[in-house]
């Protein structure tokens, strides 16, 4: 495995975590024991690799790996019991497995397969030197990304949605700042990453806050390079972390939303005392947490309905993905919507209200396109692309020493298994545009001022590296 994912993990770990869960759930069947464990090898994958690199492929594969294994398998294993029906696994647990299981492994080759951790491990010493040369882009950064935020809401989806890929300028900005400085400046830090934890509470929206502070963590593991003991630590205040606001969420929504409070700290707060009626960790409570994290029941949906009920696209709607993602809608006037929830309830069947916003994911769209086995090559395929353009980033690398930096941005909705595909993959398309132009930018008229970049090391080296020095490829053993 080592020379697909470059990384070594603790299988002593692996195996003791895999004999918890037999001895935790002693009826677990093994379709859910097998989609558990290739779950936990991705999330250790993470876990090990952070202190190295910024690891967007494992996070991606882990991502997957929960919504699509982890959710379904805590689902078929009980959970679905106290939930409502509409929100249970529609078809039997071997029939689903039998595609996720592939499906997602698909997806994770395409991501690993020949890539030598390119695009994911950053050089310190060059982002250094070019911080150096312009001590004020940081700050820069940071208030391109504040100004865009404010006035995207001012423009069309279009136009908007630019501006709010620039918004995240200043989480750039803050990993600069993180990367590159001797001593590290708390102030702009706590401006960034203090704006989207409030942001979030008053959206009563969360997926962001978590995305940016897993990427967080893998910048201050890359600076300050953690012991086991101290990652292990921050692992498990992470995960209550997230558990709790999976829990508080719809409490917290219901207060924000529909009683028209303004969200806070202190609404938050209340949600948790309110919560705590049934117990945080009540089975009712832990299933409709479950849900937040189950994009498989909406596949269980599409595969009950397609082609029972409505025949398979044969490509007809990943040509609409493309061409949402490709095209401006100057060019394409009829291209789909974001939240576009005719898709959705054309192909699982789900009839939806209007302002609830629900995709049919990735695994989805692979299926009502191209079936099972088509589906599970068109996964790799899409891992292939992500991986491709992490390849490109680090090819960039050598002309911008900070364009790994922005491998964050252009990737934290993308990885989301539970964003819409056009959305994603139009979220990548213009990520990467912005990133380009800004190079190109850099190279003709800025370059003159930069000292000469170090050079970058040769294909394969970055293995080689991590082999012989760094305890990324040595811990886990």
């Amino acid at each position: 495995m080592n020379s697909l994912f470059n990384v070594n993990i603790n299988w002593n770990v692996y195996f003791i975590i895999g004999i918890l869960i037999l001895l935790v759930a002693p009826g677990i069947s093994w379709w859910a024991f097998a989609a558990l464990m290739i779950a936990l090898h991705q999330f250790l994958l993470v876990f090990y690799s952070f202190g190295y690199l910024i690891p967007v492929r494992y996070i991606a594969g882990a991502l997957m790996c929960l919504q699509m294994l982890v959710g379904p398998s805590f689902a078929y294993s009980g959970l679905d019991q106290f939930q409502y029906q509409k929100y249970k696994m529609q078809i039997p647990e071997a029939d689903y497995f039998m595609y996720a299981i592939p499906a997602c492994i698909c997806f994770v080759w395409g991501l690993n397969i020949f890539s030598r951790l390119r695009g994911e491990s950053i050089n310190i010493k060059s982002i250094s030197t070019f911080v150096e040369d312009h001590p004020k882009l940081m700050y820069i950064f940071i208030g391109i990304g504040f100004v865009s935020s404010l006035v995207a809401r001012f423009f069309g989806s279009e136009l908007g949605f630019v501006f709010y890929l620039l918004g995240g300028f200043k989480f750039i900005g803050a990993f600069m700042i993180i990367v590159s400085g001797v001593n590290l400046k708390l102030a702009p830090l706590l401006l960034v990453f203090g704006s989207i934890v409030l942001s979030s509470l008053g959206a009563a929206m969360f997926h962001d806050l978590i995305t940016w502070l897993v990427f967080l963590l893998a910048v201050l593991a890359v600076r300050y390079r953690p012991p086991v003991v101290t990652k292990a630590l921050v692992a498990v205040g992470f995960i209550l972390l997230i558990v709790v606001i999976q829990q508080l969420k719809g409490v917290y929504r219901e207060a924000t939303q529909f009683q028209g409070k303004e969200g806070s700290i202190e609404d938050f707060d209340a949600a948790y005392n309110a919560s705590q009626k049934g117990g945080l960790f009540d089975a009712k409570q832990l299933a409709r947490s479950n849900v937040r994290i189950n994009q498989g029941f909406i596949v269980t949906h599409i595969m009950n309905w397609v082609p029972r009920k409505e025949p398979f696209a044969n490509g007809e709607e990943l040509y609409r993905i493309l061409e949402a993602a490709f095209l401006p809608r100057i060019i394409a006037p009829n291209k789909l919507k974001a939240g576009d929830n005719s898709i959705v309830t054309k192909y699982s069947g789900i009839k939806l209200r209007q302002y609830t916003s629900m995709s049919l994911s990735s695994l989805g769209d692979a299926y009502i396109n191209f079936g099972t086995f088509g589906g599970c090559a068109f996964m790799f395929v899409l891992g292939a692309v992500f991986n491709w353009v992490l390849i490109g980033f680090y090819k960039k690398e050598k002309q911008f020493p900070i364009a790994l930096l922005f491998t964050p941005l252009v990737f934290y909705f993308p990885i989301r298994p539970d964003t819409a595909l056009q959305t994603g993959l139009g979220h990548l398309v213009k990520g990467c545009f912005i990133l380009y132009m800004i190079s190109i930018f850099w190279k003709y008229e800025l370059s003159k001022k930069s000292r000469p970049n170090l050079p970058a090391p040769a294909a394969g080296g970055t293995t080689k590296l991590l082999a012989r020095s760094s305890p990324v490829a040595t811990e886990g053993n």
